[in-house]
C-alpha cells in the first residue's frame, strides 16, 4: 500500500496542481459539464490559495495526486441558500477546488482527501463543513455524499447554480 498523506501546498507545487486541474477540466468538458470551463481555477487563484495558506495537496508516494482549498472564513456565496437551509449557523470550513488526477481514479483518493481536510478543520475547531458542486457533476456529488455530506440547497455563483452540501460533526470540547 502506498504512503498517502496531506500537506500544505507550496509555491513549487503550482505546476503539478495546474496539471491536475487541467486534466479535471478536460474530464468535466468530456462529460459536457460547464463547471470550470471559463478559465477558473487559474494559476493566480492557486497562487493566492497558497499565499493564504488554504491550499492542500494529497501525496501518494511523494507525488501530488490531488488538491483542494480549505477555507476557515465564511464563504460569501453561501449567505443566500435557496431550496433549503444550512443545518446551523456555527463556524464552518469550506472545501473548494477539489481535484484528483484522473489517471489515479478508482483509488478512493477523493474520499481520502476529504477525510484529511476534515481532520485539518477539526484541528481548527470547525465541526461543520460545506462544499458545493455543479448539478451535473455526479462524480463529486457521489464523493461528498459518500463522505456524509447532505444536500442542503442551491447557491448562485458567477457562472451559474451549484448544489450546496454540508457535513455536521458533533462538537468536541477539550
Amino acid at each position: 500500500m502506498p504512503l498517502i498523506y496531506l500537506r500544505p501546498s507550496q509555491k513549487t507545487d503550482v505546476p503539478a496542481i495546474m496539471a491536475i486541474l487541467t486534466k479535471a477540466k478536460k474530464l468535466l468538458a468530456a462529460d459536457q459539464i460547464d463547471q470550470w470551463q471559463n478559465g477558473y481555477p487559474n494559476v493566480e487563484q492557486i497562487q493566492a490559495d497558497i499565499q493564504q495558506q488554504i491550499s492542500w495537496v494529497l501525496m501518494v508516494n511523494q507525488t501530488i495526486a490531488a488538491t483542494a482549498a480549505l477555507m476557515l472564513t465564511p464563504e460569501p456565496t453561501y449567505r443566500d441558500i435557496r431550496q433549503g437551509h444550512w443545518h446551523n449557523s456555527q463556524p464552518y470550513a469550506t472545501i473548494h477546488r477539489i481535484a484528483v488526477d484522473p489517471q489515479l481514479r478508482g483509488q478512493r483518493l477523493s474520499t481520502i482527501l476529504l477525510s484529511n481536510l476534515v481532520t485539518v478543520g477539526l484541528q481548527q475547531q470547525r465541526f461543520n463543513f460545506r462544499v458545493d458542486t455543479h448539478p451535473q457533476n455526479l462524480r463529486m456529488q457521489h464523493v461528498v455524499q459518500q463522505a456524509g455530506f447532505q444536500k442542503r440547497g442551491e447557491i448562485k455563483v458567477t457562472d451559474g447554480l451549484r448544489w450546496a452540501y454540508e457535513l455536521n460533526l458533533p462538537v468536541i470540547k477539550a
